[in-house]
């Protein structure tokens, strides 16, 4: 049985909603590349943390853990993890869909701080314009591009799922996947 998935796709794809649904119905623990990439401060999303350490805490989890689901994007910083993966889901929507939903979520974070006088507006428009990049950008960002190569030098099985899908019926494609159905 399949007790080690990763889950990777652009910004505001789903990956994160999904492995939270599949963990809360699986009762595998889920784990974010979030957590590991970026250091906890007072502004999110805005310090990073150095490579030697995101991999040492994510190899601590992972490591104490048998049964887990992680989301988020690890390519090219956590690829020594890609020996424990047993399926990779990789989750692609149109990039009007995913604009509209990051622009969602984002005002629903930070309400007023987003708007052109508040405290994270530049970060807010600098983030978009970098996630709006996804699907024309090269490999030297995390990008389609980037994905379908990491996608396609995999040693396990891929499952991907594209279009604008309820949680629900992404999670039952996966869930079909592992044989729970």
């Amino acid at each position: 049985m399949i007790k080690r998935i990763h889950i990777l796709g652009a910004s505001a794809s789903g990956t994160s909603t999904l492995a939270e649904a599949l963990s809360n119905r699986t009762g595998y623990c889920h784990f974010d590349t979030d957590d590991y990439y970026w250091i906890p401060t007072e502004v999110p999303f805005t310090q990073k943390r150095n490579i030697w350490e995101r991999k040492e805490l994510l190899k601590k989890d992972l490591e104490n853990t048998s049964e887990w689901i992680l989301s988020g994007s690890l390519c090219g910083w956590g690829d020594i993890f890609i020996q424990h993966f047993e399926l990779v889901v990789y989750l692609s929507l149109p990039k009007e869909v995913r604009i509209k939903r990051l622009i969602e979520r984002e005002i629903q974070r930070y309400g007023t701080e987003i708007e052109q006088n508040g405290k994270r507006y530049k970060l807010y428009n600098d983030f978009i314009e970098w996630a709006s990049k996804y699907d024309e950008a090269g490999t030297h960002m995390r990008s389609k591009a980037l994905h379908d190569i990491w996608l396609s030098k995999l040693p396990c099985p891929v499952l991907k799922i594209e279009g604008d899908k309820l949680v629900e019926e992404r999670m039952n494609i996966v869930l079909k996947r592992l044989e729970w159905t």
